[in-house]
């Protein structure tokens, strides 16, 4: 994760970033605090990585590569105003002992794009991250990838719409085209499908560990399909970080474990 120290919205690179409409940074902070200590509070390891001046978008940190096993990926941002944020991620990755460590070479905007299912990657482009890259992730990462596309300007990133949930997933299929709904459909039929009302306040940007579910106390409905499903849903309250258009899941970057339907696949 990355603390806000400078977040702000200084331009405008989606639907949701107004830069008319104030931060206030003190209660991004407080935000933010709470959600690490929600992940403390249910037993995770969080990890921080040092904010960097003039980036206000840093704090979203699943945007800054892409991390499974012993392999990281940096990302490479499609907009000029984060490109810096790549080689600050990447820096990053090179002090944690991981075994590869490499920069994106293709339009790739980390986990913003790809979501690890088990023993696939399913993976967003149409708006910031090439098809191109699923095909380097691919061979990077050595694990199959499905390529999904998206429709949606207020959906840009695969996190925005789809969140991997353990065996199966949760998604708002308008965001996206009708082949990949129906791909989706067809793998994974016992999906939660989140309604537009929670799709719209980035409900589906949230992290499932297996059991809890961190995502946006304004997702009623889907907290209670995932209430009914066995999962705990654990409300979090990230409204101002919301302007940029990020949540729980862009807060956050996960180590990844590639694992089989007999165990949890993050740190």
């Amino acid at each position: 994760m990355c603390r806000p120290e400078h977040f702000d919205v200084t331009y405008a690179i989606n639907p949701w970033m107004n830069t008319s409409d104030p931060v206030n940074r003190a209660l991004a902070l407080a935000q933010w605090d709470g959600l690490r200590a929600a992940y403390e509070a249910h037993g995770h390891r969080v990890e921080v990585i040092e904010p960097v001046a003039g980036l206000p978008d840093m704090v979203f940190a699943a945007n800054g590569g892409l991390i499974i096993e012993d392999r990281a990926l940096s990302a490479r941002f499609a907009n000029p105003e984060r490109a810096q944020e790549g080689p600050a991620y990447h820096g990053w990755m090179c002090t944690q002992g991981f075994t590869a460590v490499s920069a994106a070479r293709e339009t790739n905007e980390g986990e913003g794009d790809f979501a690890i299912a088990r023993d696939r990657i399913l993976a967003g482009t149409g708006f910031r991250s090439a098809r191109a890259a699923h095909d380097e992730v691919a061979e990077f990462f050595g694990l199959p990838v499905v390529s999904l596309d998206l429709v949606d300007p207020r959906f840009y990133h695969l996190d925005t719409a789809l969140m991997v949930l353990d065996d199966t997933i949760a998604y708002y299929p308008g965001a996206f085209s009708g082949p990949s709904a129906r791909l989706l459909a067809r793998m994974y039929p016992d999906a939660v499908i989140a309604t537009e009302e929670d799709a719209n306040v980035l409900g589906l940007n949230g992290v499932c560990d297996g059991y809890h579910v961190f995502l946006t106390e304004k997702a009623a409905d889907l907290a209670e399909q995932l209430r009914a499903r066995g999962y705990d849903p654990v409300g979090i309250d990230l409204s101002e970080l919301l302007k940029s258009g990020g949540s729980v899941k862009c807060c956050t970057l996960e180590l990844h474990r590639i694992t089989t339907a007999a165990g949890s696949g993050t740190d």
